[in-house]
């Protein structure tokens, strides 16, 4: 996993239902818990563009709800700074469900995917249609 480029601001809260981009089953996920981060007491954990969490299924296939999976933010409507000073925002939060490693276990990604996300996970960027 590569380190971020971009100043990405952590806008997904703990609790947050996304959107699932991808043909798992999964339709709507519910982020339970933050991967690698180090917070401070009583602070909420939260997720930004291109960082991994523990999701709930909420709604989808019966075969995937209610179970946990691991999962990589894709887009995020609040909007990130690239190096260059080009300001970026999507229309929807989305999320991808990916193994331990990073590799999504769909097939195809739905909709566009920020640059930042397929450099630091590979995988997802080859299966991407768009990026943006």
């Amino acid at each position: 996993m590569k380190a971020k480029q971009s100043k990405i601001p952590r806008a997904l809260c703990t609790g947050s239902r996304m959107v699932c981009s991808d043909n798992t089953g999964a339709r709507i996920v519910q982020v339970v818990s933050v991967d690698l981060y180090h917070g401070v007491r009583r602070r909420q954990p939260k997720l930004g563009l291109g960082d991994m969490g523990t999701v709930s299924v909420k709604k989808g296939t019966p075969d995937m709800r209610r179970k946990l999976e691991k999962a990589v933010v894709i887009r995020q409507k609040k909007e990130i700074k690239r190096i260059n000073g080009l300001r970026l925002s999507f229309e929807d939060n989305a999320m991808v469900i990916t193994n331990e490693r990073g590799e999504p276990k769909g097939t195809e990604i739905k909709g566009a995917v920020a640059r930042e996300v397929a450099e630091r996970f590979p995988k997802i960027g080859s299966m991407a249609t768009i990026i943006v």
